[in-house]
């Protein structure tokens, strides 16, 4: 995975709780039917996971060598 399989890369590794879920939830308000969207966590973000299946996304996760969580967001295909 790498940030070119993305439309939009949102880095929220500087952030405390619950900040990344709720920037990560307004950024995907926005996206479009056919946009990824990249998001880099500090860690395994587990809330987000729910939130993501409840509203029709599917995700890829990678947890780089460096302790990043890189999570790519589509909308789920019908």
């Amino acid at each position: 995975m790498t940030r070119e399989n993305a439309d939009i890369v949102l880095d929220v590794c500087g952030l405390e709780p619950p900040e990344p879920l709720v920037r990560t939830m307004e950024v995907l308000d926005q996206l479009g039917p056919a946009e990824k969207l990249l998001v880099l966590l500090p860690r395994e973000p587990y809330p987000l996971y729910r939130a993501l299946e409840l509203n029709g996304f599917c995700w890829q996760t990678v947890c780089r060598p460096d302790g990043t969580v890189e999570v790519l967001i589509q909308h789920r295909q019908p």
